[in-house]
């Protein structure tokens, strides 16, 4: 899909607040409703925009303990991938689930409430698959956390 100068305006936009009226999001870009709700639902279909979503603050629902996972494996083949992917679907814990180069095979981001509860998701998930090695480090403070991704990159139509 092509997108334009108007386009990422939208994009922008959404990306900080969902819930503007559409009305709102076309008067900043320069359209009317119609059209700008038009554009929104292209980006959609299109896949541009995969959902729309609350972000939820981690403090307040008591999943404010952010652990960053290193797993290394000498299964290197589909078969083990799908059935290690399965594992962590099941893992509400796991907010973030990455195939990795380099000496780390696999990277997960884990939200839990504290040490206890990360020790009883690390038990659960080994209980579960074979794993070679396993590595967590526990963020001490988050400096910068954001959804948005960068639109500099979109080539534009002018």
């Amino acid at each position: 899909m092509a997108l334009d100068k108007i386009d990422r305006k939208i994009l922008s936009i959404l990306q900080r607040d969902t819930t503007l009226p559409v009305a709102e999001i076309g008067k900043k870009v320069g359209l009317s409703t119609t059209p700008c709700w038009r554009r929104i639902q292209k980006m959609e279909e299109d896949g541009v925009i995969r959902r729309r979503v609350a972000l939820l603050n981690p403090d307040r629902i008591n999943a404010g303990v952010t652990v960053f996972v290193a797993i290394r494996t000498n299964e290197h083949n589909d078969a083990w991938m799908r059935r290690f992917s399965a594992v962590i679907d099941d893992c509400p814990e796991v907010v973030e689930f990455y195939r990795m180069s380099g000496e780390v095979d696999y990277l997960l981001r884990v939200a839990v409430p504290d040490i206890a509860a990360y020790d009883a998701f690390y038990k659960r998930l080994i209980s579960k698959i074979a794993l070679t090695d396993v590595s967590s480090s526990f963020a001490m403070h988050q400096i910068k956390y954001t959804t948005e991704l960068p639109l500099d990159y979109i080539p534009v139509e002018e």
